[in-house]
């Protein structure tokens, strides 16, 4: 079934690195996806911090302009949302993933992909599905028959 409207999905920043990174990788068309537009990245500036902090790690190895290419292949694509200071949303055990919680659900996204098992743990109790890489896949092809 063949439908016009993008997936706003909340990626968790495992996802973001590995399809930037590892274009040979299991996400890695996601980041087609998100390039032409079936996808939409919902971020915060909380969630793009985040993955600022993490491409700097030194086990990727990456100098300031590789970072600031991998951050243009990337955060034109996003929509920015805001996320309010009180949050009614449940809590995740891992507070480093609960930034995605919030951005989830205050944007009312269609998902958050991750493949962070805290982060399926709490899919019950929101209003946003919580998938793995390989459930956004398989949505992404029943809506895009790609």
């Amino acid at each position: 079934m063949w439908t016009n409207e993008p997936l706003r999905t909340v990626f968790d920043t495992n996802v973001v690195v590995s399809a930037l990174l590892f274009s040979g990788g299991s996400v890695a068309w996601i980041r087609d996806a998100w390039a032409g537009g079936s996808v939409v990245p919902v971020v915060s500036r909380d969630t793009l911090q985040e993955l600022v902090r993490v491409l700097a790690y030194p086990k990727f190895r990456l100098n300031p302009d590789d970072r600031e290419e991998l951050l243009g292949d990337y955060v034109p694509y996003t929509q920015l949302t805001e996320t309010p200071e009180q949050h009614d949303t449940p809590r995740c055990r891992d507070p480093h993933d609960q930034i995605f919680v919030d951005v989830a659900v205050s944007a009312r996204a269609d998902a958050l992909v991750s493949g962070d098992r805290h982060l399926h743990e709490l899919g019950p109790f929101l209003n946003t599905p919580v998938w793995s890489p390989a459930e956004l896949r398989e949505e992404w092809h029943r809506r895009y028959g790609r």
